[in-house]
């Protein structure tokens, strides 16, 4: 008898899979948002989108984890981010408020969603050109070039996070100021704009912390997390607000890197 050998296949390993399945269950969440607010449920709609953007923390650094990124993995994964948060928090946003200013409800919504696909755009196309990628400074390897998607996303549902906080209160009026078209319509385009900005914003991808911050800090995240499970509509805006109070320190901190590298270049010439 003779042994039976195993078959080979040619093909990627299951390993290198894993990041692209990951951006394809962050797209379903994103699918599922936008079903959710057809049906009026708004808070799950923006539980979705989280999820979405959980995801999308995760798939990029688990493919350079598992050595398995690509460029249809970049590809897939903008892709998804548009859909995530540049589509369905607008849809999200409109079904909620915007829909009962009719055609001029849709224009903010018109106006992010096509922001965003720019600044994806930007991005993907930094990815192979010095813009953003290998060419650029040492310093600015720690920022954003505009406000990410998720983060844009984050910002954007910000009244519903207020209504919804609203609501669970009883604070029938705050829920008719959160709703009134004027402030989720001000969100998305303000959003939208710095989106496709040059804000230089802190990326935390190589963040250090310095020796003495690190308790606080785990204290700070631990503290976070309790107010999220307890009160999450309130903490998710509070995130908001923390987010948008940060941009202008990450614009200082950007500009004073940019200084000391320009002061450091000089010294160098002059010395030469």
């Amino acid at each position: 008898m003779r042994r039976r050998t195993r078959p080979r296949f040619s093909g990627p390993s299951f390993n290198r899979l894993i990041p692209n399945l990951m951006t394809l269950l962050g797209l379903c969440a994103g699918l599922t948002s936008m079903r959710l607010a057809l049906e009026g449920r708004f808070g799950a709609a923006t539980v979705a989108v989280l999820i979405a953007g959980c995801i999308d923390g995760l798939d990029g650094r688990l493919a350079r984890l598992l050595k398995a990124t690509s460029r249809f993995g970049a590809e897939f994964d903008s892709l998804a981010d548009f859909l995530c948060f540049g589509v369905a928090p607008a849809f999200i946003l409109y079904l909620w408020s915007l829909q009962r200013l009719g055609g001029f409800g849709f224009t903010p919504c018109i106006i992010f969603a096509v922001c965003m696909a720019l600044r994806l755009a930007r991005f993907n196309a930094s990815l192979g050109g010095d813009s953003g990628g290998h060419g650029a400074p040492a310093y600015a390897w720690n920022f954003f070039t505009g406000v990410p998607a998720p983060a844009g996303a984050l910002l954007a549902l910000f009244p519903l996070f207020v209504g919804l906080e609203g609501r669970a209160m009883g604070l029938d009026w705050l829920v008719t100021a959160a709703r009134f078209p004027l402030l989720p319509a001000a969100m998305l385009i303000g959003t939208a704009m710095l989106l496709v900005s040059t804000l230089p914003v802190w990326s935390f991808k190589n963040f250090k912390v310095p020796a003495d911050y690190v308790l606080p800090l785990m204290l700070g995240v631990g503290t976070f997390a309790a107010v999220l499970v307890a009160d999450p509509w309130a903490a998710l805006a509070a995130a908001g607000l923390i987010y948008l109070g940060m941009l202008p320190f990450s614009a200082r901190s950007f500009r004073r890197l940019q200084a000391e590298a320009a002061w450091q270049a000089d010294e160098t010439q002059a010395g030469l």
